[in-house]
């Protein structure tokens, strides 16, 4: 499962919690991962990944992206991913909640076991 994949990865790269799901307890910096979709041709798996980043200020957010998305570009080293290409990322503060945070959108692929 590439949600799996990538929260391993993460965990292991980066400094802050990594979630599939909004922890209950929220803490001032993490990430959380989001599986946008899938597509599987002729044995080949493909999925687009976001990964938001949280931080207490815009800054943070902004310097945990670029965290996030130098460790996405070397899980190609890690051998379930051949292919991880950034394809957008952005300011996606939650305007409802005022909670800083950047968003990645990954496309990925990879091996399915």
């Amino acid at each position: 499962m590439i949600e799996k994949i990538i929260l391993d990865w993460l965990s292991a790269e980066l400094d802050v919690p990594v979630y599939l799901e909004e922890p209950k307890e929220l803490p001032e910096r993490y990430v959380l991962i989001d599986k946008l979709g899938s597509t599987e041709n002729d044995f080949i798996t493909s999925a687009t990944i976001a990964v938001q980043s949280y931080s207490a200020s815009l800054y943070g957010a902004a310097e945990l992206n670029a965290k996030v998305k130098k460790a996405m570009a070397e899980s190609v080293s890690q051998g379930d991913i051949c292919r991880c290409a950034c394809t957008s990322d952005y300011n996606y503060t939650d305007t409802e909640t005022k909670r800083y945070r950047y968003q990645a959108v990954f496309d990925i692929t990879y091996y399915e076991e």
